[in-house]
C-alpha cells in the first residue's frame, strides 16, 4: 500500500510538468536564499562562537580607543586565578589599497600564541617569528589571498600609526578548527612602541587591551571583578569581561542589520510556501473527481489525505534537495568575494538541518488545507465536479 500511495503521488507531481517544473524552481531558489542568509548570520557571529571560555579581555572602560598603561599587564598577572597574560594594538594598516582589508595589529608574541592554541603554527616558523623582531604571522587564508610565501617581505601604510611599515612573514598559521579566522595579520608589539617612542614619546609605553587567561572558566566573572577592582579611581579604569562578552559588543554594533537578514530569511520561506499552497491548492481542485472516484471504490479519508501529503512532500524534497546541494557551491563563491569582511563563511550542519525542515515545514502547511478539503469532499458532489 505504501508503495502505491508514494507511486501515484509520484505521478500525480508531475502531472503538470510545466507548472511542477516551476513550483520546485521557486523552491530551490527559496530553500537556496534561506540557506545563504543562515549563513551570512552565522558568519556575522563566528567570532563569538569561536571565543573561548577561559580567556577574558580587559580594555579601558571609556572605549576601547583609549588606550591601557603597559605596566596594567605585570598587576593583573597578580590577580588569583590568573595564569597567563597578552596583550594588543590595533594597527588599522592598508595594504597597497583600502579594498585590501584585513585585521592587523601589534601582539605580544610569546603569551599571545600560548593564549591562543588554536592558531596552529609549525615549530620552526614559531621560533622564526619571536626571534625577528620585524617577523609577521598571518592566516592561511590571507596568504592565499595575497599569494605571500614565508620570507616575504610585506609593506603596511599606517593609518593609526603614520608612515610605510616593512614587515617580513614568519610564519602562517592555520586552524584548529573549521570556524577559526585565518585571516588575521600580527606582528611584535615591542616594534611598534619602539617606532611610536621615536616619533611620539608620549604615546609609547600603551597597549590597545590585554588578554587575561584563567584557571577556571565557572570563576571569570570574579577574576573580572577582581581585575577591574585593582585599577579603580586610576587614570584608566578598566572593564574586563569574557572574550565572547567582548565579541558579542561588536555584533552588538550591527545589531539592527544582523535581525533584518534575519527576518528577510523567514519572509522568504513564509513567500515560497504561499506559492506552493497555491500549487497544492489548484492541484486538488483539478482532482475533485478523482478523488469521489476514490471514494467510491473504498478508499478512505486518510488515504486521501496521505496522498495529498505525500505529493507535496515529493515536491518540496526535489525543490529542498537542489536547493541545499546548490548552497556549498554558491557559499563558496560568496566567501571569496566577501572575505575580507566575513572571513569564516562556512554552511553549518546546523543551517542544512534548517533548509531541510524549512521544506518540511512548507510541504506540511502547504498540503494541509487541499489535504482536509479532499477528506471531506462528497461522493456526489466529486462526481458532478468539472474540472
Amino acid at each position: 500500500m505504501l508503495f502505491q500511495l508514494l507511486r501515484l503521488a509520484f505521478k500525480n507531481a508531475f502531472r503538470h510538468k510545466l507548472r511542477t517544473g516551476l513550483t520546485v524552481l521557486g523552491l530551490t531558489v527559496a530553500i537556496l536564499s534561506f540557506g545563504l542568509l543562515r549563513t551570512v548570520v552565522d558568519a556575522w557571529h563566528a567570532g563569538v562562537d569561536a571565543a573561548s571560555d577561559s580567556r577574558l579581555i580587559t580594555r579601558n572602560s571609556v572605549s576601547l580607543v583609549f588606550f591601557l598603561p603597559l605596566h596594567y599587564a605585570d598587576k593583573v598577572r597578580q590577580v588569583p586565578g590568573v595564569h597567563e597574560v597578552g596583550y594588543a594594538t590595533w594597527f588599522g594598516g592598508i595594504y597597497i589599497e583600502e579594498k585590501n582589508f584585513f585585521p592587523n595589529f601589534a601582539i605580544d608574541g610569546e603569551h599571545f600564541l600560548n593564549l591562543y592554541p588554536e592558531f596552529v603554527i609549525a615549530e620552526e616558523e614559531r621560533k622564526a617569528f619571536l626571534r625577528d623582531k620585524q617577523g609577521a604571522v598571518v592566516g592561511r587564508k590571507l596568504a592565499k589571498r595575497f599569494g605571500w610565501k614565508v620570507g616575504d617581505v610585506v609593506p603596511l601604510r599606517g593609518t593609526i600609526f603614520p608612515g610605510t611599515w616593512s614587515f617580513v612573514v614568519r610564519a602562517i598559521y592555520d586552524g584548529a578548527k573549521p570556524n577559526t579566522d585565518t585571516s588575521q595579520f600580527m606582528f611584535h608589539w615591542s616594534l611598534l612602541d619602539d617606532t611610536v617612542r621615536k616619533s611620539m614619546p608620549r604615546r609609547g609605553g600603551y597597549v590597545g587591551w590585554l588578554m587575561v587567561g584563567i584557571d577556571n572558566p565557572q570563576d571569570s566573572a570574579q577574576v573580572a571583578r577582581n581585575i577591574d577592582r585593582v585599577f579603580k579611581n586610576s587614570l584608566a579604569e578598566t572593564l574586563t569581561e569574557t572574550e565572547k562578552a567582548f565579541q558579542q559588543g561588536f555584533v552588538a554594533m550591527t545589531g539592527a542589520i544582523v535581525m533584518a537578514i534575519e527576518v528577510v530569511s523567514f519572509v522568504v520561506i513564509a513567500i515560497i510556501m504561499a506559492v506552493m499552497a497555491n500549487t497544492m491548492i489548484m492541484a486538488a481542485r483539478e482532482r475533485s473527481g478523482e478523488y469521489a472516484t476514490l471514494k467510491a471504490l473504498g478508499f478512505g479519508p486518510g488515504f486521501l489525505a496521505a496522498l495529498i501529503f505525500a505529493e507535496s512532500l515529493a515536491i518540496c524534497a526535489l525543490g529542498g534537495a537542489f536547493g541545499v546541494a546548490l548552497t556549498f557551491p554558491v557559499a563558496r563563491a560568496f566567501a571569496k568575494e566577501m572575505e575580507a569582511f566575513l572571513p569564516v563563511f562556512l554552511v553549518s550542519d546546523t543551517t542544512i538541518a534548517m533548509q531541510w525542515l524549512a521544506a518540511l515545514a512548507i510541504a506540511c502547511a502547504a498540503a494541509a488545507i487541499p489535504a482536509w478539503r479532499a477528506a471531506r469532499v462528497k461522493i456526489v458532489d466529486g462526481l458532478r465536479s468539472v474540472g
